[in-house]
């Protein structure tokens, strides 16, 4: 069983056990739990729902890392033969969740 969700403008397939990470949200701790109701697909034992355009299926997770940093990402700014040069970085913050349920309402 697995289901298609839609968290922070990207689509995630997650199973029960899953691990995968979302965008950083304030006030989230180790341990609490984080519920997305916009699933556009699911596939269980006997058939696949698909959303028009979400469906009626809740995905249950809980947060297992609370603050990972991504890669760290460089930028330049320059113009071509002149003295202008700029350099930034920033490394993205994200939170690790992992699937505990996924239950379909009928």
């Amino acid at each position: 069983m697995y289901a298609i969700i839609r968290e922070s403008g990207r689509q995630f397939k997650v199973e029960v056990g899953s691990e995968f990470q979302i965008d950083y949200r304030e006030g989230l701790k180790k341990d609490d739990e984080i519920v997305f109701d916009d699933v556009l697909a699911c596939r269980t034992d006997e058939k696949l729902l698909i959303g028009q355009p979400t469906l009626n299926v809740k995905v249950k997770a809980t947060v297992y890392d609370a603050e990972v940093k991504g890669p760290k990402l460089n930028v330049q700014k320059f113009t071509r033969r002149a003295t202008y040069r700029k350099r930034n970085s920033h490394r993205q913050k994200y939170i690790t969740v992992k699937v505990t349920a996924i239950e379909v309402a009928e």
